[in-house]
């Protein structure tokens, strides 16, 4: 019994460390090259639309649109924003695991390595390796990869992927052209971009926009200049 356990460990060793092997080369290659798709992507009920481009190509402020909206903490932390994980996770426990306490506590780190590699859901499993491999990001992209990634990959309307995609569908012009406004009307459609239309908004989304642009203006437009320069 003992050298069958130890043989049935020994084995999942090896299989584990192989996973993580090509987890890390996989992860460098896509450090240099576009994703040709993405787990959401591949899971999508609708034809997907979507267009490449390099963040160097985007006015700043598309950027600083989408930080203000979701991630305002993304230049200081390393993938994982852990005071909100945890209070995430009290919620979650003192709901008996529903789920709904998970809410929020996504960096833009590992809402990038949920739409690369995992599905949809907010369960603890999902959420503990959606940490792990936003940890991975921060150490083999770096920022900018990992803002440049997530501007190609999220989800702006049903099948629309990539500010690209989703600039080209609702305004008729690249997302080299759009304005500030703009910019913060697509990066309010981000947590829930199935039901939200930046060219028909409702009251609430009004109020919204005018909140990204004021967060846009008190972060400043050099507050991600040191990302975008490296």
């Amino acid at each position: 019994m003992a050298r069958y356990r130890r043989s049935f460990l020994s084995k999942a060793w090896r299989v584990t460390w192989r996973v993580l092997l090509l987890l890390v080369l996989c992860l460098l290659v896509l450090r240099f090259v576009p994703p040709p798709t993405t787990a959401f992507m591949l899971q999508s009920d609708y034809p997907v639309s979507q267009n490449w481009i390099s963040i160097d190509e985007l006015p700043p402020y598309v950027p600083l649109a989408v930080v203000a909206a979701e991630d305002q903490r993304f230049p200081d932390h390393f993938g994982v924003d852990f005071l909100e994980v945890s209070n995430a996770i009290s919620k979650v426990l003192s709901q008996q695991g529903d789920g709904d306490g998970m809410r929020g506590a996504s960096t833009i780190t590992q809402q990038t390595a949920k739409n690369l590699f995992l599905w949809p859901g907010r369960s603890l499993l999902r959420k503990g390796l959606e940490a792990g491999l936003a940890v991975g990001l921060e150490a083999l992209w770096g920022k900018k990869r990992i803002l440049e990634v997530y501007l190609n990959v999220a989800e702006f309307g049903k099948g629309i992927y990539g500010v690209e995609a989703a600039s080209q569908y609702y305004f008729g012009q690249s997302a080299r052209y759009i304005t500030n406004n703009q910019a913060a009307r697509l990066a309010i459609i981000l947590p829930s971009p199935r039901t939200r239309d930046p060219q028909d908004l409702t009251a609430y989304l009004r109020k919204r926009v005018a909140w990204v642009e004021r967060q846009m203006r008190q972060l400043g437009p050099d507050y991600l200049t040191p990302i975008l320069d490296n």
